[in-house]
């Protein structure tokens, strides 16, 4: 099998990352790697899964895919990737839950809007599953805010060793009645007047709780603040923006910064609450800075 500097090398070229992510991966990434080995060893006999939490922009995908690369083509590991962004519910279902709930609700990402019962389902498969099954895996495409026909979901198969589950409020908790009384930003002030939908979406939360159980480990990657979101949500369409343009797709649209100031409100609390509350009980805890890179990483004992 190749070695790890060739295996990271090809990940940087691949994903067109800045060369100075090597340096980065040399000092927490690999590390980190070493540590997932040995969380592995002690649970043998079914597989080991990862959570992996972090505000929007916040390297999240990027992180999942290097591990997936660095132990499936390095060590031989069968490694099953599932981001929370995949288990939206149907753009139909969206609709039907804002109709009948809060008209907020047709904005995917909140909890309440995704299929938990599917994710818990497709959790206890990979954790089941045998040599010869093969589980597919959901995908939600955002260029028409639908999910996509299990016909074009992605297979895994064979026995599983790692499962990664990542999103911007994997490990969650629920927020206490009053936390949730008084608005965070001009979203819930002019357009939650009655708290109804934040409301509705910590009460969701609650149902989340038994995906979240089936956790075996938690990696935070910790912004300093919710300012910082903004900047790499913006950094995040501009790289597609740049990705589309090479590869001559109009894909996806972008949004305007005006949009994205907007759309990021509707995450403020609960990524407040994460930034807050989640180091204490996050088993790896990376602190990013405010240029995006990590500054420390802690490791519970």
């Amino acid at each position: 099998m190749p070695d790890r500097q060739t295996l990271l090398r090809q990940f940087i070229a691949a994903q067109r990352l800045p060369a100075s992510f090597e340096a980065l991966a040399q000092t927490y990434y690999l590390p980190l790697i070493d540590w997932i080995t040995g969380q592995r060893i002690v649970i043998p006999d079914r597989p080991l899964v990862l959570g992996i939490n972090g505000c929007q922009g916040s390297g999240k995908s990027t992180l999942a895919g290097l591990i997936a690369h660095l132990l499936g083509s390095g060590q031989g590991w069968n490694v099953a990737i599932v981001s929370i962004d995949d288990l939206y519910l149907t753009r139909s279902e969206r609709s039907a839950l804002a109709a009948e709930v809060h008209p907020l609700l047709a904005t995917r990402g909140v909890p309440g809007t995704h299929d938990f019962r599917l994710g818990q389902t497709l959790l206890d498969t990979l954790i089941q599953q045998a040599r010869g099954d093969c589980t597919a895996l959901p995908r939600f495409d955002k260029a028409s805010d639908d999910r996509l026909p299990a016909s074009q979901w992605p297979e895994v198969c064979d026995a599983v060793d790692l499962i990664v589950l990542e999103g911007w409020c994997v490990g969650s908790k629920p927020q206490s009645p009053e936390a949730l009384r008084d608005p965070v930003n001009e979203l819930e002030a002019l357009e939650d007047t009655n708290g109804r939908w934040r409301q509705f979406v910590n009460q969701s939360l609650y149902n989340y709780q038994p995906l979240f159980a089936r956790l075996d480990k938690l990696l935070l990657l910790k912004a300093p603040d919710f300012d910082c979101v903004f900047r790499w949500r913006v950094l995040q369409e501009e790289k597609l923006a740049a990705k589309q343009q090479g590869a001559g797709s109009s894909g996806t649209a972008l949004m305007s910064e005006t949009q994205i100031a907007r759309f990021i409100q509707h995450y403020q609390r609960l990524t407040q609450a994460n930034i807050a509350q989640l180091p204490d009980s996050a088993d790896v805890v990376f602190h990013l800075n405010q240029h995006h890179e990590i500054s420390a990483a802690f490791y519970a004992q």
